[in-house]
């Protein structure tokens, strides 16, 4: 067998890859080339793939995101020798970790977590999808006299990209996410931006989003929230639950009956917030992370 680098003509066998492998887990929705594509082309991906006798039967990805350096996409054929070709790309892709530390994201019902167990991971935190129903227009909670609630107007793209990006020290969002998302997720536009303002300082976002991909896959009509971010000075002042709120609202407004979100389990604040405003969570992802030596 032979690891080697994703190359263009790699797509269609990846995306098969993906498809087989994930098809059954929470809330499947078949990936695209186009999906994979984009991917690989905006975030900070290496993808590797393992092909043996010119018939590729596996792939790993490794990405710097938002989370962390985290091992995704481990794709192997269903095949006696599955999960030695597993542990051989996981250990791959281990190569492209710049600090002392990986993990991976798994369910956390999931038997396989005594596989990322027996390579060196171990269960720590989690990512919680939190869900709710949208079925009323919900009070909006007041805030101090001469903050602003409003949604963003055309050409306030770059101070909300630089307010995110600032609170959570790393890009959250893109400078083109909102040309992005008027091409892939319409009928996103501005106003579904929600920012807390006050002295032209934008203080606390929401973005809300519909969900097109999970929509036109089940018929369903949801809404979906994030990234939200509130300057720090500025915490504790009920800013993310307005927003929240109101964003909601916009959301039942257009005919949404569900709204979701992510969040890390180990948020308490974010989480109680959440709970008090109606979300359950719907889902549970649990981080697996693995310590590795210090490279020279």
């Amino acid at each position: 067998m032979q690891v080697r680098s994703f190359v263009e003509k790699d797509l269609s066998v990846l995306v098969k890859l993906l498809n087989e492998t994930n098809r059954g887990a929470y809330e499947f929705t078949p990936v695209t080339e186009n999906d994979v594509r984009s991917r690989i082309k905006e975030g900070r991906f290496r993808t590797l793939m393992v092909e043996e006798k010119g018939d590729v039967v596996g792939s790993v990805t490794y990405n710097d995101g938002f989370w962390g350096e985290e091992i995704r996409w481990l794709a192997v054929s269903n095949r006696p020798d599955r999960q030695l070709i597993e542990n051989m790309l996981v250990t791959e892709a281990e190569r492209f970790v710049h600090g002392e530390t990986v993990f991976t994201s798994i369910d956390a019902e999931s038997p396989r977590i005594n596989d990322w167990i027996e390579r060196g991971y171990l269960p720590e935190g989690g990512l919680y999808q939190m869900t709710a129903k949208l079925e009323s227009v919900r009070a909006i909670p007041k805030v101090s006299e001469g903050i602003v609630i409003r949604s963003m107007v055309p050409g306030e793209e770059m101070r909300v990209v630089e307010m995110v990006n600032a609170v959570f020290a790393r890009e959250r969002l893109k400078s083109d996410f909102v040309e992005k998302g008027k091409s892939e997720f319409p009928p996103f536009d501005e106003k579904w931006v929600h920012l807390a303002e006050f002295m032209g300082r934008v203080l606390a976002v929401v973005v809300s989003w519909p969900a097109a991909n999970h929509n036109s896959c089940v018929g369903a009509r949801r809404g979906y929230l994030g990234p939200a971010a509130t300057v720090p000075e500025y915490r504790g002042k009920k800013l993310a639950s307005v927003l929240t709120v109101r964003a909601m609202n916009f959301l039942f407004s257009k005919g949404m009956t569900e709204v979701v979100l992510h969040t890390s389990e180990l948020n308490v604040p974010s989480v109680a917030l959440l709970r008090n405003l109606g979300f359950e969570v719907g889902h549970h992802w649990r981080f697996m992370r693995k310590n590795l030596s210090p490279k020279n």
